[in-house]
């Protein structure tokens, strides 16, 4: 097996849930985002972080605003939809879960 692959795959099962938990606290600009996620030990590179967004925004997850810059070109700012309040509280609870179970597995007490 190859381990890479495995830590690959258990990441991005949990992206999305971290992602909306970032947005869930207030509006984010992705470079936030990605230094957020960055800061917390999890590394995930722009390219993949906007094709997620788009997904979600597709998905009326996420809805967005542009804000003028002094420095640049417009820049995009991520809000929760109420759609996406829901989804992120159905994440919530199976992440619960997930993480009591797996807690309960590998620390070796399943009561």
């Amino acid at each position: 097996m190859n381990i890479e692959n495995t830590q690959s795959q258990m990441r991005k099962g949990i992206l999305e849930f971290c992602i909306l938990s970032i947005i869930r606290r207030g509006e984010a600009y992705p470079s936030d985002i990605v230094e957020e996620m960055r800061n917390a030990g999890l590394q995930i590179l722009e390219g993949t972080l906007y094709p997620l967004l788009t997904r979600l925004k597709n998905a009326e997850m996420l809805t967005y605003r542009w804000v003028e810059s002094n420095s640049g070109p417009p820049r995009k700012y991520f809000l929760l939809t109420e759609k996406g309040e829901s989804f992120y509280k159905e994440l919530e609870q199976t992440w619960t879960e997930l993480s009591n179970g797996v807690n309960a597995l590998t620390q070796g007490s399943t009561t």
